[in-house]
């Protein structure tokens, strides 16, 4: 069961896109059957946490995937701007074989969500994570356990979880972090 002061951060069901391995910043795409699927099942991983709040990426894919949660948990999603996933820039829509052969060392960058990489006509991870990490103080100060549906980039910028450098962030993965973290969180 969740600690009382947790804020649970999720990365949305997958789309055709993550099935692709296509980046998608920005771009509004929708889950696919199995994203549907991996959000029934989070949610049905989550009915014993107490959860009293939920909080969603405007992003069609994250909001379906809150919407699923929420149904099954009897909580309606509260959707925050700042839990968007980056502008990925001239990199969105691209596929991820194409960019690494590209430009390798900007990929290794964003995967090891170097402050100071920015996405090509786009946002930079510090830009992104000082966003996310204002939405999820505000969320800490709220009531908890929360849950956060949000974007891989977004949950990567804030630097706060445990996974290997560069490592993937599956879709409906689970992360949780204190509140008190979330608290100070805030990248410089």
């Amino acid at each position: 069961m969740a600690g009382s002061n947790e804020v649970l951060l999720v990365r949305h069901g997958e789309t055709d896109d993550n099935a692709a391995a296509r980046l998608q910043g920005r771009r509004e795409t929708q889950l696919n059957d199995r994203g549907r699927e991996q959000s029934r099942a989070l949610a049905q991983s989550l009915r014993d946490e107490g959860l009293r709040a939920l909080y969603t990426s405007p992003l069609q894919r994250a909001c379906a995937t809150a919407q699923i949660v929420g149904d099954l948990l009897g909580l309606q999603a509260v959707v925050d701007e700042r839990l968007m996933e980056a502008d990925a820039g001239d990199w969105s829509g691209r596929l991820i074989a194409d960019v690494t052969a590209a430009d390798p060392e900007g990929w290794e960058r964003w995967r090891s969500a170097d402050p100071s990489f920015r996405f090509p006509g786009g946002e930079s991870v510090a830009e992104q994570a000082a966003r996310v990490c204002a939405a999820l103080e505000d969320i800490a100060r709220g009531p908890l356990p929360a849950l956060v549906v949000t974007h891989g980039g977004s949950i990567r910028s804030v630097g706060a979880i445990d996974r290997p450098p560069g490592g993937s962030i599956d879709n409906c993965a689970l992360y949780r972090l204190p509140a008190l973290l979330a608290a100070g969180s805030s990248r410089t």
